[in-house]
């Protein structure tokens, strides 16, 4: 997938200019979301949102690429605001002390995120995983330098709590975190959107805390 830079994109119709450009966001996320980026046409996304006009993805957002792009950004950006504010809670009170703690200010926010803003948050972090997938260094390339400040002040508190591990060490364990939390967020998000059953299961606190510690445990495990 080729992208403008974020900038032009960003320069595009804002998210809140109309019904129409939200229901497009909103489509769009849930079709990638559940069969991927490649799978989904932009006349896919217009016919499930009810667009008489084939076209209405490109009047509205240039391209799909750019269609892309804002999912992401506009997500992106939500959560991180509720990642510095929860980074900000941790360092006031002279932390975050633990490898848990850091990592939980990279879980929680998402969660959250996913959990509380209906229009904004549903299905994002199953588009995210779903992102990933088809191209690995897509979210990278788009929100470094913008959109990730509070994920890598994460990462900065878990290099200092992480000294005693070499640098290349730590960058590969934050790899595998990456990949872990996105998955298992997906998969949360997911089961929260299934039977009661599951919903009991994966919105209890608890299973909120075994991911943090389960993640955690990838950064401090020694071999």
């Amino acid at each position: 997938m080729q992208v403008n830079s974020v900038e032009k994109v960003l320069e595009g119709p804002a998210v809140g200019e109309g019904d129409t450009a939200r229901l497009l966001l909103k489509t769009a996320r849930k079709l990638f979301a559940e069969r991927g980026i490649r799978a989904v046409t932009v006349r896919e996304i217009a016919r499930e949102a009810g667009q008489r006009n084939q076209g209405a993805v490109a009047y509205h957002f240039g391209t799909k690429d750019a269609l892309v792009t804002r999912i992401l950004t506009d997500g992106a950006e939500r959560i991180e605001a509720r990642r510095h504010a929860f980074l900000a809670a941790l360092e006031a009170e002279g932390g975050p002390r633990t490898v848990r703690d850091a990592v939980a200010a990279i879980i929680v926010p998402s969660a959250a995120f996913a959990d509380e803003d209906e229009e904004h948050g549903s299905y994002f972090n199953r588009f995210l995983a779903r992102l990933a997938l088809y191209d690995p260094a897509f979210i990278d390339r788009v929100l470094e330098g913008r959109y990730n400040a509070g994920y890598q002040r994460c990462l900065a508190h878990l290099r200092t709590l992480m000294a005693d591990l070499p640098r290349e060490a730590q960058s590969r364990r934050f790899a595998f975190l990456g990949t872990y939390v996105s998955s298992l967020l997906a998969q949360r998000e997911a089961a929260l959107a299934e039977g009661a059953q599951e919903r009991r299961r994966w919105r209890s606190d608890k299973a909120l805390d075994d991911l943090i510690v389960t993640a955690a445990a990838i950064l401090e495990a020694r071999g």
